[in-house]
């Protein structure tokens, strides 16, 4: 008797709950409302327009970065300390590195084949004296010397994400060393690393907010002309992303972990698509090693594998990117490149990819490039206008390499779990960790890799991607 009024009230709130937004709906939503706005406020000259879409996107960027200094530091260190229980761990971070060259070689590779082709900085109109020297240029003396801190406050006051991996990879180690006399510390690190986590899901619930401000401030501040200047130059970048995302992916997918490449995007597409939007790798990470851990990844493997890729691996930022830019700015100021060049070229692609460090943009790596090759680095500043649009496709790239490489490593391994990753779906942006956890079991005892959006938990305001 009394479980009916009960079911009655259950039934009426199902029937009456307003459907959910997708996440990706969103995302695009905020994308086309963004150009919109920012074309009425560049074709108006609206200023106070142009201003608000300006500090709608550097609020969401800086709340982004807010969480960056310590959430690396603390997820490099528990990921260390969390390989003693993983068997072969040291087989298996070998593995993972080799595969982060490997796959940048490639990368690199398409980027030179791109703009060899192409000749991006033909016929675009602009000269060297467009262009101007950036703030802060990258070399391999700053480089090597800037991993090490002269202090521990300062990496984490001016964002230096270098020096941050290098404090926590000798704390994690220092840990692992201790053992059991480091337990408190670690168990600490975690507590910190579960709440940044938390805390970064609620700002990555502001996401298609930040879409609007960041594309439209880009419209309204640069306009189509100045755009239009760069189109060879950005076609090649996203066609050179696309290449790796998928196609080199799809086919490493297929013929080394024998995964199908259409339920990895399934699974991964929420990252995916955050990264686009959002720009940073390490702003995606909590996201990126949920997905990875859905698609069959040991979370033991994938809580090491997703950090160090964070700040480690980015094809679209340190490979395909500078490739092009490389090309691209010589062709502007009629410097002749050599097959010593393009070789050099791949080689600081490959092996200085870690100065990217997973922050948005890839000046960093672009000004590394450009000392080596002995390019003038007034050529940065020809490509600063329009970074906030290529660093869309560039970031989405490096996330899905960063979740891949994780799964042709357990592939090879024989760890990956291929039921889990045959029955992946698309996490809901927000939702906590306990939630997907429920989530999962729920589909197990039902016998099915799906649910229904009546099944599943209570879904948070940002819906589920895809």
């Amino acid at each position: 008797m009394s479980s009916s009024p009960t079911s009655a009230q259950a039934a009426a709130s199902k029937t009456s709950r307003i459907p959910k937004v997708p996440f990706w709906a969103q995302i695009l939503a905020g994308l086309v409302l963004g150009v919109l706005l920012g074309w009425v406020a560049k074709s108006g000259d609206v200023g106070w327009l142009t201003s608000t879409l300006q500090h709608i996107g550097d609020l969401f960027v800086q709340l982004l970065k807010l969480a960056v200094a310590p959430l690396v530091f603390f997820a490099i260190l528990v990921s260390i300390t969390n390989l003693r229980q993983v068997n072969n761990a040291a087989r298996l971070a070998t593995r993972t590195l080799l595969w982060f060259m490997a796959t940048s070689l490639i990368a690199v590779a398409i980027g030179l084949a791109i703009g060899l082709l192409t000749h991006p900085g033909a016929g675009t109109g602009l000269t060297p004296k467009d262009g101007k020297l950036p703030d802060h240029a990258g070399s391999w003396i700053d480089f090597l010397t800037g991993i090490v801190p002269t202090d521990i406050i300062t990496p984490f006051t001016e964002l230096n994400v270098l020096q941050i991996v290098f404090m926590a990879a000798v704390a994690g180690i220092a840990a692992l060393q201790l053992g059991e006399k480091a337990e408190p510390v670690l168990t600490i690190s975690r507590s910190v690393l579960e709440l940044l986590q938390k805390a970064l899901w609620w700002v990555i619930r502001l996401a298609p907010i930040g879409t609007v401000g960041l594309i439209g401030n880009a419209i309204a501040t640069y306009g189509w002309n100045l755009i239009g200047k760069y189109a060879t130059f950005t076609v090649d970048i996203y066609l050179g992303c696309a290449l790796v995302l998928f196609g080199v992916y799809p086919l490493l997918l297929a013929t080394v972990a024998k995964v199908n490449p259409l339920q990895f995007f399934r699974g991964a597409w929420p990252a995916i698509q955050l990264a686009f939007v959002s720009r940073s790798s390490v702003g995606t990470m909590p996201v990126t090693q949920k997905v990875t851990e859905r698609l069959g990844v040991p979370r033991e493997y994938a809580s090491f594998a997703v950090p160090f890729g964070s700040t480690t691996k980015m094809d679209g930022c340190a490979s395909i990117y500078p490739a092009i830019a490389a090309i691209f700015i010589a062709q502007i100021f009629d410097v002749h490149l050599s097959i010593g060049d393009y070789i050099l070229i791949a080689f600081v692609s490959v092996i200085g990819s870690a100065a990217t460090a997973g922050l948005t943009g890839a000046t960093v790596m672009l000004t590394l490039t450009l000392s080596t090759l002995g390019l003038p680095l007034e050529g940065v500043g020809l490509l600063m206008a329009i970074d906030p649009i290529l660093d869309m496709m560039r970031t989405a790239t490096n996330v899905a390499g960063q979740s891949v490489i994780p799964i042709l490593v357990s592939a090879k391994e024989k760890i990956l779990d291929r039921e889990a990753f045959a029955a992946a779906t698309s996490i809901r942006i927000g939702e906590t960790e306990a939630e997907t956890e429920a989530e999962t079991g729920s589909e197990t005892e039902a016998g099915t890799g799906t649910a229904t959006e009546a099944e599943a938990a209570p879904v948070p305001a940002a819906a589920a991607a895809g």
